[in-house]
């Protein structure tokens, strides 16, 4: 079995896979103070009412864009599961060709989400991920990753909304039943979801021309994905994979602890 670690800003991401099945994943929220032994029991928790070993656990891979958090992480893994995490990062082979000016600025939940992206589903491909920020990353059909876009977050916007005016209330992240609110709420929500919709589609469009890869997928993931792709009556999005980081991460163990990776560059 692989155990699988995405540490994100708000959320960290997890998953066992039994070969090629994902056979159970979990969620946890951010807290730097948490201490390896917390998250160490948090796992052992998890995998006793999951039914799973951690002699079973034949290694780890962990990606972070939290770095006071890898420490924790990493120790709680080789004290609890007893193995020690293959981290992404520099000298990571990805089987990608990295074109961004310097590879090692690139975050290692985007690079997972390319590798992922291009090895199942082909290039030229777009990925959007909704997450705390929505990054748009560009990879090729030659499998060059030529950089991307990143924007705020729709739930980050939200935050920043209710934050710095006195009147907003908190609403929930739905769809309206129509762009034109007749309450304060139903004007919030459509600000948020048709502003992204349209900032999706605008960036999509422009990467596909700048890039010239107009027949290029656009391949969505990320909690609120759905959202998007609901509101959207273009179908800009092609694909919807909310499980791309944790599928690219285990793409990565194979690639780095078992078979190697052929060509592409060490990020």
């Amino acid at each position: 079995m692989l155990l699988v670690i995405d540490i994100g800003n708000t959320n960290i991401k997890l998953g066992v896979y039994d070969g090629d099945v994902l056979v159970v994943s979990w969620r946890l929220s951010v807290k730097v103070t948490r201490t390896a032994d917390e998250f160490g029991v948090c796992i052992k928790n998890l995998f006793e009412l999951n039914r799973i070993r951690t002699e079973d656990v034949d290694g780890v891979i962990m990606s972070s864009v939290q770095p006071a958090l890898n420490y924790t992480v990493s120790h709680a893994c080789k004290y609890y599961v007893g193995k020690e995490p293959l981290t992404v990062g520099p000298g990571t082979r990805t089987g990608l060709n990295i074109k961004y000016r310097n590879p090692q600025e690139v975050g290692a939940d985007r690079i997972v989400n390319s590798v992922a992206a291009y090895k199942l589903y082909g290039g030229p491909i777009i990925v959007v991920d909704f997450g705390t920020a929505t990054t748009f990353n560009v990879i090729t059909d030659k499998g060059e990753f030529l950089g991307g876009v990143i924007a705020p977050g729709i739930k980050s916007g939200l935050d920043t909304l209710i934050r710095n005016t006195a009147k907003l209330p908190s609403v929930e992240l739905i769809k309206p039943a129509s762009v034109i609110g007749n309450t304060t709420a139903a004007n919030m929500q459509s600000g948020l979801v048709h502003g992204f919709v349209g900032l999706v589609k605008h960036i999509v469009a422009q990467i596909k021309r700048e890039a010239g890869i107009e027949h290029a997928k656009v391949l969505a993931t990320g909690g609120l994905s759905e959202l998007i792709i609901d509101a959207d009556e273009d179908d800009t999005i092609d694909i919807v994979d909310r499980y791309l980081t944790l599928k690219g991460l285990k793409l990565l163990y194979e690639c780095n602890a078992q078979t190697g990776c052929d060509g592409g560059t060490k990020r």
